[in-house]
Parts: structure tokens; sequence; C-alpha cells
């Protein structure tokens, strides 16, 4: 459960932070959107599973390409997944200290900056500057799967780590901005 409550959907701009909130509007709605859509990559994933097991055992017709389609799907859930799960605080954390009842909401929310400026943005400025000729070299030799019978574009797959990260960042960001908010109390508990 987010530290700031039930804020809605979109904050609203009526104190002297317009400029940060329409920041953090503008984010959310970007990762809100990402995510529904990568919402229904869980479905086609289980259809095709579904369709790729049925095929495989009782009808004995497997395919590479199908396998590979499930993968990238998976990869893409996660992937494409993490700034939403990030924005509504679904992440995985260790909570012994941080919910405990010895802390205030403003105790989480500098807990949620630091963690946010010294973890989250420079692992991920990391990915991004390690994985940009990585991803180049994909693009540029248009890499597709090494397997017969495999999907041919698998740069696509790799620059979407880039995307991922890209929007991760974003709403690292969106989130240190509430909880700014929150520590210079601009917005209620």
């Amino acid at each position: 459960m987010p530290i700031y409550g039930t804020l809605p959907a979109q904050i609203k701009s009526t104190t002297s932070e317009p400029m940060i909130k329409t920041i953090i509007n503008t984010i959310d709605t970007l990762n809100e959107n990402v995510g529904r859509v990568t919402a229904w990559l869980v479905l086609a994933t289980v259809l095709l599973i579904c369709y790729d097991v049925t095929m495989r055992y009782f009808f004995h017709q497997g395919s590479v390409a199908l396998q590979e389609l499930e993968w990238h799907l998976f990869a893409l859930t996660f992937l494409l997944g993490a700034a939403y799960t990030l924005k509504y605080d679904g992440h995985v954390r260790v909570d012994i200290l941080y919910q405990s009842r010895y802390l205030s909401n403003k105790h989480r929310a500098l807990i949620n900056i630091l963690g946010t400026l010294f973890l989250l943005l420079p692992f991920c400025s990391l990915i991004l500057v390690t994985t940009w000729p990585f991803v180049e070299n994909a693009y540029y030799y248009q890499e597709g799967s090494p397997d017969p019978g495999g999907l041919p574009y698998r740069y696509l797959l790799k620059g979407s780590i880039l995307v991922a990260f890209g929007l991760l960042i974003l709403q690292g960001i969106a989130e240190a901005l509430k909880n700014w908010l929150i520590l210079t109390e601009q917005e209620p508990k």
C-alpha cells in the first residue's frame, strides 16, 4: 500500500508546485497506459501456452517460433510491467523497518527518496548505459533467432530493455517527487 494513501488518479495542482504535479501526472498516465496494455500480454501468453501445449501433446506438432514467442511475451510482461508495479508500490521490499510503527510518513518518504536516488536511478542508468551497445549491435545486424524456425526479429525484444528501464527511471522520478511533496507537507497523508 502506498504511503501517501489513496491519492486521486490526477493530483490537483492547487499548491505552489503545479509544475511538479504536472510532471507526476504525465509520468503516471504514461506508465498507467503502458501497464494496462502490458496486462493483456499475460492473457496472450496464457492462451499461446495453452495452444502450444495442446498442439505438442495432442497433435504432436511443436513450433520453435511459438516457444520463442512465449519467452518474448513473458519478458515483455516483466520488463514493461516494472514501472507500473513501482507506480502502485507493488515491488518487493523488506518491510521490517519500513512498515514499523516507529516511522512516520515523512520518514518513509525520506527512505523512498534516498532509495530512488541512490539505488533505483543509478541501477537503471547503469543498465541503460551497458545495454545500449548490446541493443545497437542487435539492431545493426537485424538479429534474429539462432534456432531454425525461430523468430526473426529478436532485436525488437532487446530494444524493449531500453524502453523498460527508461520507463522505470521516469516512474522513479515521479515517485521521488511524490515523496518530496509528502516530505514538504504539500500533500495530505
